[in-house]
């Protein structure tokens, strides 16, 4: 039955699969059947199926149950041999099924997917010809974002329409769940075959859809793990696909990646790094420098940008560039801002009314929903005035969630905060993003200052910059200023404020009071 009318599925030898419209109907029928030949072959078998048996076509069935729907082909639904090896299971109506197909695309689940792992994973010649694939679609929810759930939702029925014209026979298809896929191959030529399919796949799901008068584009990476790299049992090779998955999206997304040794030697120090972290929270081994804020007329301190350091008990001296990645991928970012923040401003209060102290805000602070009272609290506890506080951000905040994003700085000023945009320059719209939101400073970056005796295009830049905070009449501070010479050019144009190894590097807490005392 195929939308509730009879249908006739045709076979013969010179043409052993349904026709293509009929195939297509037959796919997605949440009833399981196979369709075989004269020899207990299966020549066609619809995901249900699959899902309740996870079978390969190709495979030989054992005629335990027999449905004739024509005189050409019969329908044969309980029980199949693998080599030797005899397969049953009753097919339970209901529950069973559901537990074992993903509801939307009739696709097998991560139930399946651990099965025929594991069955594969017990043939030595299966494992040497097999390679696991793990594919996370990229942009997929700013279309679900934009567009709605709806046409999220038919989009993923397209993509497996697309992946399933490039796979092979044999081939295991699963949705894991979301916009994530997995793909069990088995080829003798691996992992030349993988390569081929992984690639193939990445153009046809990248080329554009048309979704209810709706252009959508979206893309997928890709992660490949085989036995002979990967690992022999199924949690590592399916780990091993996930690091190379991840390896891809870090590349630049809409491209594979093969799993390698680096990959996990760098999942394990990045774990280390972050079991460290959280252990240094936890003992206070984290501290805070100061570098000067500078009057560009006359060198006079106006305030200080909060920078942190952190001291590991073996290693020592850990850059922030390698350890702030990962604390705003794991999410700790937030309880370390926290912690900066508050520290920040109770140092802050030690100093001079009129000095102002600055910390950085990552895109994860930013979006979480504390960050408006934990702002509250530390200017509240340390007894500061709000205009004393400057919050940093860079234009990659502005990329994340424009509306809340915007939202979230424009509560924040109306605490009596003042925003300044960090980096300026370095992304992607950043005179958009001026026009977006009122900063009270911008900061312009350090490669234009440093590269501006040098670079006609640099000092240009900075020329533009200063010019047009001039018009908006914001203040403009020049980053990693060294030279007079960078000083007297940056004067020349009317920057108003530096910062930079020229008037201080930065400096520990301990130190500050005796350096306002010199200067």
């Amino acid at each position: 039955m195929i939308n509730g009318k009879a249908a006739t599925l045709c076979w013969s030898e010179t043409k052993p699969l349904p026709i293509d419209a009929l195939t297509e109907a037959a796919m997605r029928l949440p009833e399981p059947f196979a369709v075989i030949d004269d020899h207990d072959r299966i020549v066609f078998a619809n995901l249900a199926f699959r899902a309740a048996y996870c079978v390969n076509e190709g495979a030989r069935m054992t005629d335990i149950e027999t449905h004739r729907v024509s005189a050409e082909t019969e329908f044969r639904m309980s029980g199949l041999s693998f080599g030797r090896r005899l397969v049953t299971r009753e097919i339970k109506a209901g529950e069973d099924l559901r537990e074992r197909v993903d509801a939307l695309t009739g696709l097998p689940n991560r139930l399946v997917l651990r099965e025929a792992l594991e069955r594969m994973l017990a043939d030595p010649q299966a494992c040497n010809e097999s390679a696991l694939l793990l594919l996370d679609l990229d942009r997929f929810k700013f279309v679900n974002d934009t567009l709605g759930h709806p046409i999220g939702d038919k989009l993923l029925c397209r993509v497996v329409d697309r992946i399933r014209k490039v796979l092979r026979d044999g081939d295991l298809l699963v949705r894991l769940g979301g916009d994530e896929f997995a793909i069990l191959h088995a080829s003798q030529k691996q992992p030349e075959s993988a390569r081929a399919i992984a690639q193939r796949i990445v153009d046809l799901v990248g080329r554009s859809y048309l979704i209810d008068d709706h252009l959508v584009t979206i893309g997928t990476s890709i992660g490949i793990a085989t036995t002979l790299f990967g690992g022999s049992d199924a949690d590592r090779l399916i780990k091993s696909a996930d690091l190379a998955l991840y390896g891809a999206k870090e590349a630049g997304r809409g491209q594979f990646r093969f799993f390698e040794q680096e990959m996990d030697d760098r999942a394990q120090a990045r774990r280390t790094l972050e079991q460290d972290m959280r252990r240094a929270l936890a003992l206070r081994q984290f501290s805070l420098h100061y570098q000067p804020q500078a009057d560009i007329a006359d060198k006079t301190i106006l305030g200080f940008e909060a920078l942190l350091r952190w001291k590991h008990p073996t290693l020592g001296m850990i850059s922030p560039a390698a350890f702030i990645p990962v604390a705003e991928e794991t999410g700790l970012i937030v309880q370390i801002g926290e912690w900066v923040l508050r520290a920040a401003c109770h140092e802050a209060a030690r100093w001079p009314e009129d000095i102002t102290i600055a910390v950085n805000l990552s895109p994860v602070q930013i979006a979480h929903h504390g960050l408006i009272d934990v702002v509250t609290s530390a200017l509240a506890n340390a007894g500061i005035s709000p205009g004393r506080l400057e919050l940093e951000i860079t234009e990659t905040v502005l990329l994340q969630d424009t509306n809340s994003t915007l939202d979230t700085l424009h509560r924040l000023r109306a605490l009596g905060v003042r925003i300044a945009m960090d980096d300026f320059g370095t992304g992607y719209s950043s005179l958009s993003y001026l026009r977006a939101f009122p900063f009270d400073k911008v900061k312009i970056d350090q490669s234009f200052i440093r590269e501006m005796s040098t670079d006609k295009e640099a000092a240009a830049i900075v020329r533009a910059v200063i010019g047009l905070g001039i018009s908006l009449g914001i203040s403009m501070t020049a980053e990693g200023v060294e030279t007079e010479e960078q000083l007297q050019g940056l004067r020349n144009e009317g920057c108003t404020e530096l910062q930079g190894f020229l008037i201080s590097r930065p400096i520990p807490s301990a130190d500050v009071a005796e350096f306002l005392s010199r200067n």
